[in-house]
């Protein structure tokens, strides 16, 4: 029973101090750098209009009427664009569910933008991000919006194509992926435009 005591004190001790460290000490730490160094990003990149938030830049709102850009679907939750349930909704490429969804979401954005049957549309438009809050769209589809949201503000398809291009964030690390068109700024820079 002796040898137990005497190997329990330095036991608790390391529990205690490790816990310090890296419950409290490193955590405030990695806190205290991001504070100090990435102000913006640390508090989620949030975006203020009129000294209101009215999204992040990191996560993907539902917009649906005429005058705005519409996102890329969401499977997040059951409503789509729920933070709480981010993810895919996980139905392969071959599932009959998954092709029927699609097939009706190619329709419906076709009839939505006045395109003909036979424009190919870009396949962001038509299926959901692993995440379900993908904040951004391909710039394909802005530019394939463009015409409806300039018919339904009344004003020249320049200046919506001016409002989009202004709002592409490059490559992710210059060399990944596409460049995107982030929704929710675009759709404020619209607004402007009105």
């Amino acid at each position: 029973m002796k040898s137990f005591l005497r190997q329990l004190g330095p036991a608790l001790r390391a529990v205690i101090v490790l816990t310090v460290v890296t419950g409290i000490v490193y955590p405030l730490a990695v806190t205290g750098v991001a504070q100090a160094l990435f102000h913006d990003k640390a508090n989620g990149s949030l975006i203020r209009k009129d000294g209101t938030t009215v999204g992040s830049k990191l996560i993907g709102q539902p917009f649906t009427a005429a005058t705005y850009l519409h996102p890329r679907p969401s499977a997040a939750g059951t409503d789509g664009y729920d933070g709480t349930s981010s993810g895919g909704s996980n139905l392969g490429p071959t599932n009959p569910t998954f092709l029927a969804t699609v097939a009706d979401r190619v329709a419906a954005y076709r009839q939505e933008n006045g395109l003909p049957a036979t424009q190919l549309v870009p396949v962001d438009a038509v299926t959901a991000s692993a995440s379900g809050l993908d904040p951004h769209i391909s710039l394909a589809n802005a530019r394939l919006q463009a015409p409806r949201i300039a018919a339904a503000r009344g004003v020249p398809v320049s200046s919506v194509l001016a409002a989009i291009d202004a709002h592409v964030d490059g490559r992710p690390l210059g060399i990944l992926g596409d460049p995107g068109v982030n929704v929710l700024e675009a759709n404020l820079a619209l607004d402007g435009t009105a």
